[in-house]
């Protein structure tokens, strides 16, 4: 699919819809909830799932079909941390026998894992900018003097 992702219609209620478009209707929308951590992570990824998931709690984006995707991103982070240790420990460029001399394979990894690492973070808000995008409705409480009137309005009983 070219072009960008639509934007789900819950962002279009809460930032307003400006082409006043019709919204669709029916969108499924998955009922929040912690994912189970899949076994199959590695190491660094299970420390990384146990910190993003603590984050996504406290943010309210958690919904159990995030498992697969957040799985990717913490492997995707578990690889960059590998690659980075590898340019420390063994520097950033390599020499062969013959003298020919590149760059580590290490760094050019690291540079994919990085920009994979962007792109899923953008979908749960990591950034301040993506955070801006994902603005969670307001949660107003409810007004028991405004639930009585709509009551009395309802009965005809206003005004005795």
């Amino acid at each position: 699919m070219a072009g960008r992702p639509p934007k789900p219609t819950r962002l279009k209620v809460i930032q307003g819809n400006p082409g006043k478009r019709p919204l669709p209707r029916g969108e499924p929308t998955p009922p929040p909830g912690v994912p189970s951590r899949p076994r199959w992570l590695s190491l660094q990824a299970r420390r990384e799932w146990r910190y993003i998931v603590e984050q996504l709690q406290a943010m309210d984006l958690l919904a159990k079909v995030d498992r697969a995707l957040l799985a990717v991103y913490c492997e995707c982070v578990a690889e960059y941390v590998a690659c980075v240790r590898d340019v420390q420990q063994n520097g950033r460029y390599y020499e062969t026998d013959k003298g020919y001399q590149g760059p580590r394979p290490a760094l050019s990894h690291s540079v994919k894992m990085a920009q994979l690492i962007m792109q899923l973070s953008a979908r749960f808000g990591f950034s301040p900018s993506d955070r801006a995008k994902l603005a969670a409705p307001q949660i107003h409480e409810a007004d028991p003097f405004a639930e009585f009137l709509a009551k009395a309005r309802k009965t005809g009983t206003e005004g005795d």
